[in-house]
């Protein structure tokens, strides 16, 4: 699994990488006893959703995407694949044909209506299924269970100066960004979570959060 996670790092001079990561010993500690009592209670679901995947067209189950994580480290973000094996030639073609789609893409990075995305894809988006995978993530010390929302290396454009938060920290399962509207906010919002997450960082905070994410995928709240 670590072999997947391979990564390098992008650098970012004005960032103290050498400082302990946002939390600590403790907020590890909670990643990790988290993580592990997720993967236990959730392996039946796991193993379903991998079988629906599967059997929808006959493709690889997960997705590794590239992201940016504490410190400017790239990681393979682990997901359900949701989309069509050949996402980025329809994409093109979708741009090509849709110029409004095309706008909405560079402003939110998002698509409300994605033409790669598949009929399970859809649904495990719609309450965030497809995301359980990163649980591994959080497993191999990449990312956390709470925490910024974690970005490709264009985004970081839009943080201007609050990068310097962002990279404080791992990028985390669930987040302010995803109980606080998620793709319903604009994308300055989203940069104003993740600095206001990060500047006022506590454990009980992070508690908080996560039992906040319950209810708000239940209403897909923000759905892709």
């Amino acid at each position: 699994m670590r072999d997947l996670a391979k990564s390098t790092s992008l650098e970012f001079p004005h960032v103290a990488t050498d400082l302990p990561p946002l939390g600590g010993v403790a907020k590890r500690g909670f990643d990790i006893i988290g993580a592990g009592l997720g993967i236990i209670a959730l392996s039946p679901l796991f193993l379903l959703i991998a079988l629906l995947v599967k059997a929808s067209d006959g493709g690889s189950v997960f997705y590794g995407h590239r992201r940016i994580g504490r410190g400017g480290r790239i990681f393979q973000c682990l997901k359900f694949r949701t989309m069509v094996p050949d996402g980025d030639a329809v994409l093109a073609a979708h741009f090509r044909n849709d110029p409004e789609a095309r706008a909405e893409w560079e402003a939110t990075r998002k698509l409300k209506d994605d033409p790669r995305v598949t009929r399970v894809g859809t649904v495990l988006r719609k309450l965030s299924l497809d995301e359980l995978p990163q649980i591994l993530n959080i497993l191999l010390g990449d990312m956390s269970i709470v925490g910024p929302r974690p970005v490709v290396r264009d985004e970081l454009d839009y943080y201007g100066k609050a990068v310097v938060f962002y990279l404080k920290s791992r990028p985390g399962l669930t987040g302010l960004w995803q109980v606080s509207g998620r793709n319903d906010v604009s994308y300055d919002s989203r940069v104003a979570f993740d600095r206001h997450y990060v500047e006022n960082w506590s454990l009980v905070e992070d508690i908080r959060i996560i039992l906040k994410t319950v209810p708000a995928v239940c209403m897909s709240r923000g759905s892709y």
